[in-house]
């Protein structure tokens, strides 16, 4: 049985975890990748299923150590990709699933170039997102501008992703994503 990594990734705000819990639910026989991070814990989420919520230290002690795949610092906080997380599905020979930055993406492709399906959500356009954002009412006013700064380097970098799903319509947009693994999986 083969594995594959099956990424995600988009600019804050594009629906790239929304997409990928239908993904889940509709595919429970994948793993899905729990990510690390140094920012706080929203309200309903729960560590270790929404990500590894760990000090700041103890991050820069996992970077040190190699214990990480790919790893960035974004908005002031670490994010990144245990190996232990990667391992465990490739072991088991189980498909994973990441909802990740797009420069994680693409790093974790550097490590995994044969088994890594690059799959980009990309917004409507600049203004739908930004609309999404402030809706969302996760963000204060400062970080809304952080986040809008970097969207621009990511839309950039979609041309290195394997596929490209507009999310214009969330349903459409998870039918997208569906037919791609289906298509990968049939290969």
């Amino acid at each position: 049985m083969s594995s594959t990594l099956y990424v995600l990734s988009a600019p804050s705000g594009c629906g790239k975890t929304t997409i990928a819990r239908a993904i889940l639910q509709n595919h429970p026989e994948f793993l899905f990748s729990v990510s690390a991070t140094t920012r706080p814990k929203r309200s309903g989420e729960v560590d270790g299923k929404d990500y590894y919520f760990l000090t700041r230290e103890d991050f820069e002690q996992r970077i040190v150590r190699g214990e990480l795949v790919e790893w960035e610092e974004i908005y002031g906080n670490y994010y990144g990709t245990l190996k232990s997380e990667v391992e465990r599905a490739l072991t088991q020979g189980v498909s994973m699933l990441f909802d990740i930055d797009v420069k994680g993406a693409l790093s974790l492709r550097r490590a995994f170039p044969n088994t890594t399906v690059l799959i980009f959500i990309a917004p409507p356009s600049i203004e739908t997102l930004r609309e999404r954002l402030v809706n969302r009412n996760t963000e204060d006013e400062e970080t809304l501008k952080r986040r809008l700064e970097r969207v621009a380097m990511e839309l950039a970098m979609q041309n290195e992703f394997d596929y490209v799903v507009i999310n214009d319509d969330l349903q459409r947009a998870i039918q997208e994503v569906e037919t791609i693994i289906s298509k990968t999986i049939k290969k």
